[in-house]
């Protein structure tokens, strides 16, 4: 740990140029974090002091390029680590406490105390159930955990699918690993302690996608076949080599309330597989599922079934997907792109609420980005889905005109245009 006031010196002076741009890239990130990561400190001195020593950790959103509600039945899906993160100043404490602050309020919790790690009803849906989830999990699993004052500052946005959860969950989980643990925990497992602390302790039945894209980095690919031991692969891939942005749109819609909504997916999904005596889609045979429509109908319901449906289709998009990216063939990877949230729309239903009919922000943006990418780029519901985002390959030459025309509908900075993190979960500095 180094001081905080040696530390911003450090910083303003240009230190860490190889570890920031190891993980921002580019020299404008690199001098933007340096900014940020000034004024992070600044916040921890004004909130804690500044008399201590401290480390800076950071975990990344995510954005998902295929498998939409795939990962919670056990399937396959294709992800990715963005340059939008969670980042934290962190010191000891000799107290037994965890306190984390932040400087948009995006984390404000209440003191967590270790002493008392199990779940709180009037927690659900916190970021304190989440801390309080974390260290229990590495408490549980035979981990050291402990005390420590947090400072921190996210650009992930909240409720629109690169999963600001997950980052923090993640955040939390590189934390203790380092300051307790010497970095010994492997980021799967963290990815793994995330996803209890958010299915336990905030009440969300999420999958382990989000977690294990933000906890490991860069692009991976990730079959969930065995949730206790992901096969994971990383992907060897540029995007923009291909003469495309990455862009993601945010409609506007938050996806805070939606827990149910992502809930019946997952259930209904699972509503088909017992009814071939399984826990998940992914443990039926595909050739079963497709002589049983009738039956299948009688006993979970149109809906369910047509979820199904999505899951064993887009299950087997990601393998294709992987393969063009491979072969370099990033016309066919559009192509599948386009299917996916065809599919997602049609099958999976998860584009907007029934209940809210004429509050379908997500459905406009999907519309619009047919109408001016079509037969150039591609377009997909992002994470989730109800609410919140959609992702968009666009061609470079038509990048300006594609973000100023949904700025105008969504409004100004409604558009992110993404690189891809090649690190998860890290200690900073």
């Amino acid at each position: 740990m180094t001081d905080l006031t040696t530390l911003k010196n450090n910083i303003i002076g240009g230190h860490y140029e190889e570890k920031l741009a190891s993980v921002y890239l580019s020299a404008e990130s690199v001098a933007e974090q340096r900014a940020r990561i000034a004024k992070l400190l600044d916040g921890f001195a004004a909130t804690y002091g500044s008399q201590r020593q401290v480390e800076i950790f950071s975990a990344p959103g995510r954005t998902e390029i295929c498998g939409n509600h795939t990962d919670h039945n056990h399937g396959k899906v294709l992800a990715a680590s963005v340059n939008l993160d969670a980042l934290a100043v962190v010191s000891y404490s000799d107290e037994e406490i965890v306190r984390f602050k932040a400087q948009y309020n995006e984390y404000e919790i209440a003191p967590v105390s270790l002493s008392d790690l199990e779940p709180k009803e009037e927690e659900h849906a916190t970021s304190a159930a989440l801390v309080r989830g974390v260290c229990a999990e590495f408490k549980r699993r035979g981990y050291k955990i402990g005390g420590f004052n947090a400072f921190s500052a996210s650009d992930v946005l909240r409720g629109s699918g690169v999963s600001s959860s997950a980052s923090f969950e993640v955040l939390i989980g590189t934390i203790l690993n380092h300051l307790f643990n010497d970095g010994t925990v492997d980021p799967v497992e963290i990815a793994q302690i995330g996803q209890v602390a958010e299915n336990k302790f905030f009440g969300k039945p999420c999958g382990l996608m989000d977690q294990t894209a933000s906890a490991v980095g860069g692009f991976v690919t990730i079959d969930f076949e065995n949730p206790q031991n992901p096969v994971i692969e990383k992907i060897s891939f540029d995007f923009t080599s291909c003469g495309h942005a990455l862009v993601i749109v945010n409609t506007g819609g938050d996806h805070a309330g939606l827990t149910e909504e992502y809930a019946a997916v997952r259930r209904e999904m699972e509503k088909v597989a017992n009814v071939f005596g399984k826990q998940t889609l992914r443990e039926v045979p595909v050739e079963c599922f497709e002589k049983n429509l009738k039956k299948i109908r009688e006993e979970a319901g149109d809906r369910a079934l047509m979820r199904a449906m999505h899951f064993f289709a887009e299950n087997n998009r990601v393998a294709l997907q992987v393969e063009a990216l491979k072969a370099g063939d990033f016309e066919k990877f559009k192509k599948i792109v386009i299917e996916s949230g065809h599919s997602s729309y049609m099958y999976n239903q998860n584009i907007y609420l029934n209940n809210r009919p004429s509050f379908q922000p997500v459905s406009v943006a999907l519309c619009l980005s047919e109408k001016l990418l079509s037969g150039k780029g591609a377009w997909r519901v992002h994470g989730g889905g109800f609410a919140g985002t959609i992702q968009a390959f666009v061609p470079k030459a038509q990048l300006k005109s594609y973000t100023d025309e949904m700025s105008a509908v969504f409004g100004e900075n409604s558009c992110f245009v993404l690189d891809v993190r090649p690190v998860g979960g890290v200690k900073l500095i």
